[in-house]
């Protein structure tokens, strides 16, 4: 059938196919139209073609005014002969414009152009649907011909792929600078959070606690977090990380007392393909937090094995996964929190002291929230504050009576448990104010102070002695958080001389 065809068909369709290869390297629409628009007015011998969008939301034709032109013309879809062949899916060939009744000669009357005879065709994407129509202008040489609408039919579908395709790569690359965007929003957020202001406290402790993290921040030392369950551990971790000059990589947080022995080597450092049958191979943390932070929470859980590991990573920069031959090279900050007496496991046998050595270059220490009950107020509020924006419910407070008795409460559970309390409080509560009636239970109403005992009389110069002793030992001990290390420095005494004063008068740690 090919060369039963005319040369000049054949010319034609591989015109064809050069503007398609054009077409399909163009990401640019409107570079895409104005190429389009040129090819087909070179083929068809004509003035100008134009192809022509539809909007259906407002049933809208748009396109181009002219070629390499920014200015977009728009005219209903109802109208003009390129409106029909978008409308109904014709062909439509006019021979004289201003004879025919469908010619929408108002675009003339804009742009100053005299129409003569006009050629429009429906352009239809793969699935069939109409999105717009191609219109040619003024053949240069008497009407357009048949060849010449078979020629624009076939030119408007390779047309239609080439615009869905620029289109959809430009709502992928919107979409992209959307996420890019709201990555940078959230990025910011998380940093002006994880700050030194988001460590929330007036008094001097908390205070102590900001100024030592603002010191450091332009260090990459390691540090050493200490304090109870729920005193903010990873929260100090965090404002570190996003202070420093490593905020933009990784903050990778692994917690060691939650992973069972088996595991805690392969998520530490990665495991190699096939060392078991089904493994694959995976990245550790460490290599996830690689120019970044590494937060090991209960470090003083880990094995004996698990810290050698680890102080080697600390002490080479390089590492190996389970299975693995090859060394890995890793730069990693860490911060490692606990709430076990480091000394003390030191002293038991069960904790390396060049490992404790190593990661306490700077050691944070976050008080229980019972000594520093002054902050609860200011927590609690922030804490509703931060639920009520959280879950875009209106503001809320709460009562005098509310506070006072959060402010005495035991709080075992430190901040963590002041947290989720209040929480508790602002889902429950039906109006914006909460009161008594919200309350937990177990959190326990004001009550006045006993008055303090009166020491007993000591029958003996001896036994003044020893109860001072006594009171002396029990008052640095609870100074120094049980450190019998730091006590026995207080108090003038070797930690053994302190150790046979507690065991003298029974006093335990």
């Amino acid at each position: 059938m090919g060369s039963s065809q005319p040369p000049e068909w054949n010319e034609k369709l591989a015109a064809i196919l050069t503007i398609s290869q054009k077409m399909n390297s163009e990401r640019d629409l409107g570079a895409l139209l104005d190429l389009i628009a040129r090819e087909a007015t070179n083929v068809l011998l004509c003035d100008r073609a134009s192809i022509f969008l539809l909007d259906r939301e407002h049933h809208q034709l748009w396109s181009k005014v002219a070629l390499g032109s920014n200015e977009i013309l728009r005219f209903d879809a109802a109208v003009g002969i390129a409106g029909r062949a978008a409308t109904t899916g014709e062909t439509i060939n006019v021979k004289d414009a201003y004879s025919h009744p469908q010619f929408y000669n108002a675009i003339d009357d804009r742009t100053g152009y005299r129409t003569r005879n006009v050629l429009a065709v429906p352009v239809r994407n793969q699935k069939g649907e109409i999105i717009g129509a191609f219109e040619a202008l003024n053949k240069r040489v008497g009407a357009f011909s048949q060849r010449d609408e078979e020629f624009l039919d076939s030119l408007a579908s390779h047309a239609a792929i080439a615009i869905e395709n620029v289109q959809l790569i430009g709502e992928l690359r919107r979409r992209e600078d959307e996420l890019a965007q709201q990555n940078a929003h959230l990025l910011r957020e998380v940093e002006s959070k994880y700050s030194t202001h988001g460590i929330i406290g007036a008094g001097p402790k908390i205070q102590q606690v900001v100024r030592l993290v603002e010191r450091i921040r332009d260090s990459l030392v390691n540090v050493l977090i200490t304090g109870e369950s729920g005193t903010g551990k990873e929260l100090a971790a965090k404002a570190i990380h996003y202070t420093s000059s490593r905020a933009r990589r990784p903050f990778v947080a692994l917690n060691c007392a939650a992973l069972p022995e088996t595991l805690l080597e392969s998520e530490l450092f990665g495991i190699e393909k096939g060392v078991a049958t089904g493994v694959e191979s995976r990245m550790g943390q460490f290599q996830k937090a690689d120019g970044g932070t590494l937060f090991l929470d209960e470090i003083g859980d880990l094995s004996l094995i698990a810290q050698a590991k680890i102080l080697r990573v600390l002490q080479e920069r390089v590492m190996e996964r389970v299975g693995g031959r090859n060394l890995i090279p890793v730069d990693v900050r860490l911060l490692a929190a606990t709430n076990k007496d480091l000394e003390t496991e030191i002293a038991k046998g069960a904790f390396r002291e060049d490992l404790y050595y190593r990661i306490k270059v700077v050691h944070i220490h976050l008080p229980p929230l019972r000594d520093i009950r002054e902050e609860i107020g200011l927590l609690a509020n922030h804490f509703l504050k931060e639920y009520c924006a959280e879950t875009r419910l209106p503001a809320m407070e709460f009562s005098a009576e509310v506070l006072r008795r959060l402010a005495v409460a035991p709080w075992p559970g430190n901040i963590r448990q002041l947290r989720n309390e209040v929480m508790r409080l602002a889902a429950i509560s039906r109006q914006s104010l909460i009161t008594e009636e919200d309350m937990w239970d177990g959190v326990p109403a004001p009550r006045a102070a006993p008055a303090p005992a009166k020491p007993s009389k000591p029958e003996s110069l001896k036994s003044a002695v020893e109860q001072m002793e006594r009171q002396m030992i029990a008052d640095a001990l609870e100074g120094t958080r049980n450190n019998q290390q730091q006590a026995a420095k207080v108090l003038g005494l070797s930690r053994q001389g302190l150790i046979n004063k507690m065991k003298r008068y029974a006093i335990s740690a």
